[in-house]
């Protein structure tokens, strides 16, 4: 027997997702799908701004029959506004990680707390899954 889901209204979930943080990418995300990003560490602060490059991780969430699956990457943010997948440098690991383990515990009580929706590991995730990292 199907359980059926019910999702909140796309635009109710925005408004939520928005709420926990500065990491939903709106212009990346679609009604089924999110797109959350974190530069949580300045690679080169001596440059301007616009110039400046980011270690950090991206995560996306895909709405699945009962909730969402997520994957997440960690990488270097470029000038140029793109990710680029990489092996975090040792003196920004603990920054980035911090960040990404701070935003899963924001977004899993809003996803499985009150949307009532599960929140797993994608079948193809690469990196171990947040509920674990979590712990450490």
């Amino acid at each position: 027997m199907t359980i059926a889901t019910s999702f909140p209204p796309h635009g109710r979930l925005m408004s939520k997702l928005t709420a926990i943080g500065p990491y939903l990418r709106e212009k990346k995300s679609q009604p089924q799908r999110f797109f959350f990003d974190c530069l949580a560490s300045c690679v080169n602060a001596e440059k301007a701004p616009e110039l400046r490059e980011f270690w950090g991780w991206w995560l996306v969430m895909t709405a699945t029959d009962s909730g969402y699956e997520y994957e997440y990457d960690f990488g270097r943010f470029n000038a140029a506004g793109e990710w680029a997948n990489g092996k975090l440098p040792a003196k920004h690991k603990e920054a980035v990680l911090k960040t990404l383990v701070d935003f899963y515990s924001k977004l899993t009580p809003f996803v499985v707390g009150e949307c009532e929706l599960t929140l797993v590991p994608a079948v193809g995730l690469t990196q171990v899954p947040l509920a674990e990292l979590s712990t450490h």
